[in-house]
């Protein structure tokens, strides 16, 4: 029973050359998660969109993106992970010059979604040839890469965003894929080498089916709950309704993954691996507690402190780098002590990070007095992307590469839609009260006659996380009183509710950074042995 990379050497040559090529595909679908959302004003006159359907091209862009995602790895370990990567790539540039020439919102989302399915072609690719090309010895460090750009890329898309907005237009933030993705695919293809696990044969098409039925159903009902007040969509079908369709079909597909006797979409022998089962159950609460952190800021810089996407972007500029080097770092260690222990260290401190920024956020801080909590918050961000990745991937048989990659992203994808969801619900509710509290405070600043509009029109301006438009009909001095009365309310009331949402996101990540308790004694990285079979572990494409 030979070892895989028994010498502690690379599989392939130049394996930190192919990690960056395929990075820059990985890349480029994180950064076009966030950077169409400084666009939507934008987009709505662009292509005479509705709101709604600004937002879809948002929500259906993450909607095709996450779910595929599990079966998306296993087609990696059949038909290779650099031709599934080359293929993400392809579709993500095809579709990126699409959008670029949409003209009509119809046109725009159904090639944002072909974007989306890009990105889950090439996403797991990533992560199962770390696991194919790098010995345990040395996946501490190629994680700190990957961590490092999930990290920068989500927080560079509004600034990169703002630029080419203020300069280009919005079909820029499309276009400007095009060459980078061709460059891309070519790299790939001369340059990476043929890469595959030489396990599966076959593609489980009941499990695919089931699948794809109930993570659509519970990523669909998380993205859209709020819109719908986690109510009714049509008819008989709710919010509710759909979600628990959803959890009921994964529960049938996990039954089903259980008796195939072939080769399942979702090895139960994966989980038979302590560390990655508590890896991805650490994953997920981990994503629930992060993914919030930077949608709250963003809010709070823009609509109560009142910069633009490109200030806000500026200001979070920092904590991105912090993140890329704390990444790096953090990746060196884990290869030293194990992934288990630099998680724990880098949770616990985002959450006194976020603590710090609890403390210092107020209606009229400045960027400078938010420093503090942000550079934490970088540096610790950086500390656990890497670590998590690695802990969870210890132990995992590579001829298993792909499935387990699809398995930890989609579960990491779950638990930050259902973040988002929990997060803006909370922030919702919380915002309603204390915008409500602080107008009724301030009334007595306004003439007797607007006051109880004032407070009605703050608790429902609230809903769209703004102040509300003066009324019509008033002199030149009224309104400008109004306007600040109404900024001066909803920025405090604003900042009221972020600290309840950040600080219920801190003790989130207190729990996650508890639960790695739970993962192997000896969490260090390790020599994985598998059965040579030898008409199968010829790297082919």
């Amino acid at each position: 029973m030979p070892e895989v990379n028994s010498t502690g050497q690379p599989a392939a040559q130049r394996p930190w050359l192919v990690l960056g090529i395929m990075c820059i595909g990985f890349f480029m679908s994180l950064l076009d998660g966030s950077i169409v959302n400084v666009a939507i004003p934008t987009l709505i006159h662009g292509i005479d969109a509705s709101y709604d359907q600004v937002l879809w091209v948002v929500d259906g862009y993450l909607l095709v993106f996450s779910v595929p995602l599990i079966i998306t790895g296993r087609l990696g370990d059949i038909f290779g992970y650099r031709r599934l990567y080359v293929i993400g790539i392809i579709t993500f540039t095809i579709a990126s010059a699409l959008c670029g020439l949409a003209d009509s919102p119809a046109w725009l989302l159904t090639a944002r979604a072909l974007q989306g399915l890009g990105g889950a072609l090439l996403f797991p690719q990533v992560i199962s040839s770390i696991l194919t090309i790098f010995p345990p010895q040395l996946r501490g460090r190629a994680f700190g890469l990957f961590g490092a750009i999930v990290g920068f890329a989500p927080i560079v898309g509004p600034v990169a965003g703002g630029l080419l907005l203020t300069h280009l237009g919005w079909r820029w933030i499309f276009f400007i894929n095009v060459p980078i993705g061709i460059i891309t695919a070519v790299l790939a293809v001369t340059l990476a080498p043929p890469m595959r696990s030489g396990r599966a044969r076959r593609l489980d098409l009941v499990g695919v089916a089931l699948a794809i039925a109930g993570l659509s159903g519970i990523v669909f009902g998380l993205i859209e709950g709020e819109r719908y007040d986690w109510g009714t969509i049509a008819g008989p079908i709710s919010i509710t309704s759909v979600i628990v369709a959803g959890v009921v079909l994964l529960a049938v597909f996990v039954l089903w993954q259980h008796r195939q006797r072939g080769e399942p979409l979702m090895p139960p022998a994966l989980f038979g691996a302590r560390n990655f089962a508590v890896g991805n159950g650490v994953g997920f609460v981990f994503q629930l507690g992060m993914i919030g952190i930077m949608f709250v800021l963003v809010l709070y810089l823009q609509m109560a402190r009142g910069y633009s996407a490109l200030q806000t972007g500026l200001v979070v500029l920092p904590n991105a780098v912090l993140t890329a080097v704390g990444s790096a770092y953090a990746g060196r260690l884990s290869d030293r002590f194990g992934g288990k222990y630099i998680l724990m260290a880098g949770m616990t401190l985002l959450a006194i990070g976020l603590l710090v920024l609890v403390a210092v956020a107020g209606p009229t801080s400045s960027a400078w007095g938010l420093l503090p909590g942000l550079a934490v918050i970088g540096i610790a961000g950086g500390a656990t992307f890497a670590p998590l990745q690695q802990a969870t991937m210890d132990g995992v048989d590579p001829r298993l590469a792909g499935a387990a990659s699809g398995v930890s992203s989609t579960t990491r994808q779950i638990g930050g839609v259902l973040g988002t969801a929990v997060l803006g619900a909370l922030l919702s509710a919380r915002l309603s009260s204390t915008v409500r509290g602080e107008a009724e405070k301030r009334a007595g600043r306004l003439p007797e006659n607007l006051r109880a509009r004032f407070i009605g029109d703050s608790v429902d301006a609230a809903q769209h996380y703004s102040p509300p438009t003066p009324p019509g009909g008033l002199n030149p001095a009224t309104t400008s009183l109004y306007e600040r009365v109404t900024t001066d309310a909803f920025a405090a009331g604003f900042v009221n509710a972020m600290h309840t949402a950040l600080a219920a996101c801190a003790a989130v990540l207190v729990a996650a950074s508890l639960f790695c308790f739970l993962f192997s004694p000896s969490n260090r990285p390790t020599t994985v042995r598998v059965q040579r079979r030898p008409a199968e572990t010829t790297p082919q494409d």
